[in-house]
């Protein structure tokens, strides 16, 4: 890959800082709308790129840290859009082997740590709660983790010992806090913020372990058996609530949660963070908030149930997208037939006729049910625990 060379003679073999705020642009347009607030405390990333749009000039002038800084706002930013940008290798190895890593690494290191605070409510609906304390969980914090174990194998390798330590310190509270959300969640037999959690959980610390993985972690290592697998196998340090939500994820919520390919098709959805996907599958509400949008007009709604259909054909499997039709056509005034103008007469006819229309027919409260059934049913094959 040839190299970038700025301004500020600041090296790089990753993408360009104008190229990734535009990359930004295209995924989270609202952001520079003035949609979403950039005031609020730990929203400091977002008042970031806001500053950078402004003053493009800038961006020629970014020392590794502030590079760092960019990519980690940019990626925090988009990564419950439909196009997340592409720079999680970056923040996650890449920058933390600059040649100029150790004059910035410590820099580095305190922006990775700050981040864990940072504010990502107004940037995605993938969402979690213990509606009890008012917690919210996301896939943030797996983004949040993946860059934290690349910072602490780079300041291990620089024999930063202390600051090595701090870094531990933070992800192993990310940990606590966790576990401690879903052992809530469970006593308080929450099934579906359960489940929705035991998805991104299992989402968060896969994204821990591809990254120990990637940086080579020795498998003696103290820190790595302490956090590894977490999600897959019982650890001593932790509750069996871990391994249990692994399981979870794996029997009911894999199949939901992808990359959404079928819905970067309808531009439209990304005009709004309240257009942002949720946690499958459970999506009627995402799909009723989409059908009484003022926000889109009948032909985009139209766009957005054939871009339903058609990832529903691709995974057959999942319920999410009939729920969101439900939710969407149930908002219409004349519910699909609403939309006869705006979607081909053999597409309708064929969507009519299909198990994507009989399972949207279930009742919210029926749908929820039997995944609380389900739930109260399923022993664990690695723990035997149940809920």
């Amino acid at each position: 890959m040839a190299k970038k060379v700025l301004r500020s003679d600041l090296e790089l073999s990753g993408i360009a800082p104008n190229l990734l705020l535009k990359d930004v642009e295209n995924t989270a347009p609202f952001i520079f709308k003035g949609e979403v607030s950039t005031d609020a405390p730990y929203l400091g990333y977002l008042q970031k790129l806001v500053f950078y749009k402004k003053n493009l000039n800038a961006l020629k002038h970014l020392n590794l840290a502030e590079y760092f800084y960019l990519c980690m706002s940019a990626h925090w930013a988009t990564a419950g859009t439909f196009v997340p940008t592409n720079v999680d290798n970056q923040i996650r190895e890449g920058l933390w082997k600059h040649k100029e890593i150790q004059r910035y690494l410590e820099k580095m290191a305190r922006i990775t740590i700050d981040a864990w605070l940072w504010d990502y409510e107004p940037v995605t609906n993938r969402k979690a709660y213990n509606l009890a304390t008012g917690q919210v969980m996301s896939t943030h914090e797996g983004t949040w983790l993946s860059v934290a174990i690349g910072a602490y194998c780079a300041v291990v390798k620089h024999k930063k010992t202390e600051l090595a330590e701090e870094i531990a310190d933070v992800i192993l509270a990310e940990v606590d806090k966790e576990e401690k959300l879903l052992l809530e969640l469970q006593k308080g037999r929450d099934h579906i913020n359960f489940l929705r959690s035991a998805a991104l959980m299992a989402h968060n610390f896969g994204d821990l372990d591809r990254v120990i993985d990637q940086w080579e972690m020795p498998e003696d290592d103290p820190f790595r058996r302490r956090i590894y697998k977490l999600g897959h196998v019982p650890n001593e340090n932790y509750s069996k609530i871990l391994a249990f939500a692994g399981q979870v994820n794996k029997a009911f919520l894999s199949v939901e949660n992808h990359r959404h390919m079928s819905m970067r098709q309808p531009r439209c959805l990304r005009r709004s963070h309240e257009f942002l996907i949720p946690v499958g599958p459970f999506m009627d509400r995402w799909g009723e908030t989409l059908g009484k949008s003022p926000k889109l007009t009948l032909e985009e709604k139209g766009e957005i149930v054939i871009a339903l259909f058609e990832g529903y054909k691709r995974q057959d499997l999942a319920f999410g997208y009939a729920r969101a039709f439900r939710g969407l056509i149930g908002s219409l005034p004349r519910g699909l037939e609403t939309l006869e103008a705006d979607i081909a007469f053999d597409v309708m006819a064929e969507i009519k006729k299909s198990r994507f229309s009989e399972l949207a027919r279930v009742p919210l409260k029926d749908f929820e049910d039997q995944f609380r059934k389900n739930l109260e049913e399923f022993v664990c094959p690695v723990t035997g625990l149940r809920f």
